[in-house]
């Protein structure tokens, strides 16, 4: 069982920063970022792959930037350039993913075994 615990969700204005974190208690080959905002479905946001590298929604590039500590497996979600349609709960999740599991189906949650509670990111206009 691997247990994630993250953190660092608060309220921004638009425009403004937060970085999410998000602690593994094992090594696990992939972690992401989901964000779930309330009457949608649950979006990948980034992806630390199997392969090591990060890859992003179309709806982030540019503005935010994941990075793992290896030594802790550890997350970092580094949000940038804040949007109100960026206000939503981001989850952590994380698993053992097949070499097979690439591109798209990266963001889908059903490829990840293990999630964290959720924190809130909430972008004010």
């Amino acid at each position: 069982q691997v247990q994630l615990v993250e953190s660092g969700g608060g309220s921004v204005q638009a425009g403004g920063s937060l970085t999410l974190s998000c602690k593994a208690s094992t090594y696990t080959n992939a972690m992401a970022w989901f964000r779930q905002a309330p009457g949608k479905e649950r979006e990948g946001v980034a992806v630390r792959a199997a392969d090591g590298k990060i890859y992003y929604a179309d709806s982030v590039k540019d503005r935010f930037t994941a990075s793992k500590d290896v030594s802790t497996n550890t997350l970092h979600l580094r949000m940038n350039s804040l949007r109100p349609e960026d206000s939503a709960t981001y989850y952590c999740a994380a698993g053992s993913l097949r070499p097979s599991i690439t591109g798209e189906r990266l963001f889908r949650p059903s490829s990840y075994t293990y999630w964290g509670q959720g924190t809130q990111v909430t972008v004010s206009s």
